[in-house]
């Protein structure tokens, strides 16, 4: 649905001052962020309420045998969330399975009309049967509750009911935030008690090693339909995975390993997508591409011969997405990035703008750049989400009969 028919169709629901009230809680939103010098977005008496320590809960399934009913609490989507994107994916897998999902949006803000929500869900990601409203006191009962971020962890661990907790864990979300009282809370998050569902291997050996979690993983995946390869010629672009937004995906390195790789291939095109970068201070010419639709990627990734794609955290989805396109992604080292992926066509090495450039100068003038981009797409064409979602079924069901 375009923008200007979503806005009459919620005019049409609401009139002007539902759209109103919604342009207002969206700023509302945005500067609750620095109002009396907050900066997190989970209410407060959440927080105080949450007494995991002082008076621990247990949730066990009361329910050894399906169908069953999950209830899934999560921030409200934005366009090209990539977070978003992969539950709206799994819920799928389970009401495919039989399961019956419910959603509940949480926010520390005000709320808006759910309309709008439900325009961006239809526009943005996988169509789904799940109903969606706003977390305002109890949940509908269900046999199990998923938390999908720290935030939401606590109004989850709260819930009267003693229905079973699941924590559907994308990244290590500390890290999301300087040492202080964001970083405890989201780290305080892993020891409710919850049975983790992780995205990786990395995330589930951190969190059992380190907090006595119990956790389980699912691979990830490639969406071959969106990403693929069909470009058999000789590439002379450079992808980079832009986000200076999200500290942990290492912008301002990158801008310092593409400085020094330009200095080695001035006539190379640069290609920067994932945020608006106009007004960066950025040493070379680029491409800027901002934030792209999933059905533009693949035609820009077959033209690139190399990627930069740096994280700190749990490795991103778009390094097998960008292999499936033939693009050969250059990688930070670490065990964030290697326990979720050893695929022999990802480049990893140093996290220094020297072994970048010179990583992605490598892949660039390889005499075998056709050869290696085409067994790139080859390596990951069983990889699908498909295999992923079976494997958090068999996860979900499993623990459910605990």
């Amino acid at each position: 649905m375009s923008k200007l028919k979503t806005l009459k169709a919620i005019m049409g629901t609401y009139g002007v001052k539902g759209v109103l009230k919604a342009a207002k809680s969206k700023l509302a939103r945005a500067l609750s962020s620095e109002k009396a010098g907050m900066r997190l977005h989970v209410r407060t008496d959440d927080i105080v309420n949450c007494r995991w320590d002082t008076n621990p809960r247990v949730f066990q399934s009361t329910k050894k045998q399906g169908p069953y009913t999950f209830n899934w609490v999560m921030g409200a989507p934005g366009k090209g969330s990539g977070g978003h994107q992969n539950l709206f994916r799994f819920i799928k897998f389970l009401e495919d399975a039989g399961h019956k999902c419910r959603i509940y949006l949480y926010t520390s803000g005000d709320t808006y009309p759910i309309e709008l929500v439900k325009n961006e869900i239809d526009s943005s990601f996988v169509v789904i049967d799940a109903s969606l409203e706003w977390l305002d006191g109890e949940m509908a009962p269900a046999d199990a509750i998923f938390a999908t971020g720290w935030e939401t962890c606590y109004p989850v661990y709260n819930q009267k009911s003693d229905a079973k907790r699941f924590y559907f864990v994308q990244d290590f979300e500390p890290y999301f935030h300087e040492m202080g009282s964001a970083y405890v809370l989201a780290e305080n998050t892993y020891k409710f008690g919850f049975t983790g569902i992780t995205a990786g291997k990395w995330l589930t050996h951190i969190l059992s090693s380190e907090y006595k979690m119990k956790c389980d993983s699912y691979d990830f995946g490639v969406d071959t339909k969106n990403y693929s390869y069909t470009n058999e010629k000789i590439r002379n672009k450079v992808f980079f995975y832009a986000r200076p937004i999200t500290p942990r995906r290492g912008f301002e390195l990158g801008v310092m390993a593409l400085t020094r790789f330009h200095q080695l291939n001035p006539n190379v095109e640069i290609v920067m997508a994932g945020w608006d970068v106009s007004n960066y201070e950025i040493p070379f010419p680029y491409t800027d591409l901002a934030v792209c639709g999933v059905e533009d990627l693949s035609d820009i990734y077959n033209e690139c011969a190399a990627a930069l794609i740096l994280s700190f955290s749990n490795m991103s989805l778009l390094p097998l997405e960008l292999l499936s396109a033939g693009v050969i992604p250059v990688i930070n080292k670490g065990p964030n990035n290697e326990m979720v992926s050893n695929n022999s066509f990802l480049h990893y090495c140093e996290a220094t703008p020297e072994s970048l450039a010179f990583a992605l100068n490598e892949v660039l003038t390889s005499k075998d750049q056709i050869e290696s981009a085409r067994k790139a797409s080859e390596s990951v064409a069983d990889l699908t989400w498909e295999a992923s979602g079976s494997k958090f079924i068999s996860i979900v069901e499993r623990e459910m009969r605990v």
